[in-house]
C-alpha cells in the first residue's frame, strides 16, 4: 500500500507528549498510533469506540479523582471485594 498521504493537525501539547510516552512504551511511533486510528475508523465506518457526554455524577466524579478527592486505596483485590460486599 502506497502511504504517501500527509495530515497535518493541532494537538494540545501536553495530550501530544502524553501520549508519545504511551506510545513509546509500546515501540508504536505517533505516524503509525494514527494510522490505526484511521484504518479502524475505516473498518468501523465510524469512530471506533464510544464517544458520549458523561451525566452530572459521572462528571462530578471523574473531576474528584483527577484532584485525588474522595479516593479509598486497598491492598488487593480481595480486599476490594470484600468492602463492596459490605
Amino acid at each position: 500500500m502506497n502511504k504517501s498521504a500527509t495530515i497535518q493537525t493541532r494537538i494540545d501539547p501536553k495530550v501530544k507528549n502524553q501520549a508519545q510516552k504511551i506510545l513509546d512504551k509500546l515501540n508504536i511511533s505517533m505516524s503509525e498510533a494514527i494510522s490505526i486510528f484511521l484504518t479502524q475508523v475505516s473498518l468501523h465506518k465510524g469512530i471506533p469506540f464510544e464517544i458520549k457526554i458523561p451525566n452530572k455524577l459521572t462528571e462530578e466524579t471523574l473531576r474528584k479523582s483527577e484532584k485525588g478527592e474522595n479516593l479509598h486505596e486497598v491492598s488487593d483485590v480481595k480486599q476490594l471485594f470484600e468492602e463492596l460486599e459490605n
